[in-house]
């Protein structure tokens, strides 16, 4: 993993937003719309040294520009959105670490991660969000707020896990947001916008307008009705 350093933030004790794409492509979406709703600015970039696939483009290759960038703006710091995640659990472990040792030198006291929770409930158009904390004293305090912890023990595979067991490891506070999904192979716009209004409850920052992924909630909505 190459990592390439464009600029130094003015950030101070910043809060860490870190998500990849996943199931119903919950993280990818909420990362790019607060990127694009706060016109955050890039400065650090990963890339994979080599690629992992090549796209075939009708009789000819080209190779994909895979790369995940550190965001800022007002002592916020985004990583991750874009396609996809690394293919290697040593490349998953390189950027997990990167994005721990980003936090600390920058002081950074929270990591959020979030992601999607595959559920066969019927949630009539209403997902929920549960969080889940790298500390039970941290979920208590969840708890006091009215915010809905998982449900049932499981495990959290991926970077949208992984890095709160990084957070841990390295005594940062973290919270995993995940958003009830029924189907993991569509784009999930409800669920990311329950985890953004759970991201705005809890950072009492305001976010952004959602009308617009409300717009495409509606279409992915309509073209699976058809």
């Amino acid at each position: 993993m190459e990592f390439i350093q464009d600029e130094e933030p003015d950030v101070k004790k910043p809060i860490i937003i870190a998500a990849m794409q996943d199931m119903g492509n919950v993280g990818s979406i909420v990362v790019n719309f607060i990127n694009d709703s706060l016109k955050t600015k890039t400065f650090r970039t990963a890339k994979p040294l080599f690629p992992t696939y090549v796209i075939d483009q009708g009789g000819f290759i080209e190779l994909p520009d895979e790369r995940w960038e550190y965001k800022y703006t007002d002592d916020l710091i985004i990583f991750g959105g874009g396609k996809g995640q690394p293919k290697s659990n040593s490349e998953l472990n390189t950027l997990c670490q990167d994005v721990i040792d980003v936090s600390k030198k920058y002081s950074a006291k929270f990591i959020y991660t979030l992601g999607g929770f595959h559920t066969n409930r019927n949630f009539h158009g209403n997902p929920k969000t549960f969080i889940t904390a790298t500390s039970e004293e941290l979920m208590n305090q969840m708890r006091g707020l009215n915010i809905e912890t998982t449900p049932q023990k499981s495990v959290i595979t991926g970077f949208n896990g992984l890095i709160l067991g990084f957070a841990k490891r390295n005594a940062i506070h973290g919270i995993g947001m995940y958003a009830e999904l029924n189907v993991p192979e569509v784009p999930q716009y409800r669920s990311a916008i329950s985890v953004i209004k759970t991201i705005e409850k809890l950072t009492y920052r305001k976010l952004g307008d959602t009308s617009q992924l409300e717009v495409m909630a509606q279409e992915i909505e309509r073209k699976f009705k058809r």
